[in-house]
């Protein structure tokens, strides 16, 4: 899913060329690219088709609406209390996403599939429609949230209903993390990985740091530049790349799970996290209650959920930027 905006690499003049390898493919409903720097051409090679197989094997186990293991633990959701097994790999990424979204304070809630399924969201077609109100507030006043997913042992169930997980801005994040660790594991010491605007870095390109734009949400181009150190990764969130209009107003993707309707004021929310093992994670999934406080409550939730690098575009074009933030971007991009 196109979650978030699409972060343009741009390699740096200056290095060579033949020291540098990309490889691209289309995971997650978005473009992916693998570059990486002064490794052996064989080694790049090899380890970004792993990292494009392991990435491909999670978008269908991690898919939420397509035939895979998250459609059918949903299955079991909503037969609550009905119980299943659970595949392993999915329970640390339970309880991972349960207490990102217990750190948000709730506003990051991947528990609301039902909601952005009836926004027509959980779709790769979607039209210009809005959903019976009455509906959207029985799926609000079910109130499903990631604490109701109960694992114990290798079963696993849910106390209410209405759970139905989308891990779409979860995702992304976690895949960059595996692929991180992967191919530090295999000896590359440089490369950058871009999932649909969320990046990760190691090391550096050549004897300068990696560098990425981050979009503007309005303009086919970059809004500013950001060189990221190693270990860093930087994601966003906007209202432009799955959206639709109606009477002159848009609704995006990102819902709001206090009211059931798609967050508005904002345009888009980038964040860079500090290196770490979960610092691809953090970069996907802080960005959405930072979107949905919006203006007023941008800050504290991204207090909440320990963000000192934050940039906030509202609905107007204005920025607002954290003094963390506003050290690191470039505004000079012509």
């Amino acid at each position: 899913m196109r979650w978030l905006i699409l972060l343009a690499v741009l390699l740096l003049t200056g290095c060579s060329q033949q020291q540098t390898y990309s490889q691209e493919s289309y995971v997650f409903g978005t473009r992916v690219e693998i570059t990486i720097y002064g490794a052996p051409q064989a080694l790049a090679e090899r380890a970004s088709a792993q990292v494009l197989r392991d990435f491909d094997e999670m978008h269908h186990t991690l898919h939420a609406w397509e035939p895979g293991t998250l459609a059918r633990m949903n299955a079991v959701f909503a037969l609550a209390p009905a119980q299943a097994a659970i595949a392993p790999g999915m329970i640390p990424i339970i309880q991972d996403a349960t207490r990102y979204s217990v750190q948000s304070g709730g506003l990051f809630n991947p528990a609301i599939g039902n909601l952005i399924k009836l926004w027509g969201f959980q779709s790769d077609h979607f039209e210009a429609k809005l959903p019976d109100p009455e509906r959207i507030q029985q799926w609000v006043q079910a109130n499903p949230k990631m604490q109701d997913i109960v694992v114990d042992g290798m079963m696993f169930h849910s106390i209410n209903p209405a759970v139905r997980l989308d891990l779409g801005g979860y995702a992304k994040g976690y895949a960059l993390d595996m692929a991180a660790a992967y191919l530090r594991s295999q000896g590359i010491k440089n490369a950058l990985i871009n999932i649909g605007g969320n990046v990760i870095a190691i090391g550096q390109h050549g004897d300068r740091p990696w560098r990425v734009g981050i979009q503007h949400p309005r303009k086919p181009s970059p809004i500013a530049l950001l060189d990221l150190r190693d270990g860093e990764a930087v994601g966003t969130s906007g209202d432009y790349q799955r959206y639709f209009e109606l009477n002159g107003q848009r609704y995006c993707h990102i819902i709001d799970p206090r009211t059931g309707w798609p967050a508005q004021g904002v345009q888009a929310v980038t964040v860079l996290i500090a290196p770490g093992s979960h610092a691809g994670t953090l970069s996907d999934v802080a960005s959405k209650p930072i979107f949905i406080a919006g203006v007023t409550g941008w800050r504290a939730a991204a207090q909440k959920m320990g963000v000192n690098d934050v940039m906030l575009i509202d609905a107007n074009g204005k920025l607002y930027v954290t003094a963390a933030m506003q050290k690191r971007l470039n505004f000079n991009v012509n």
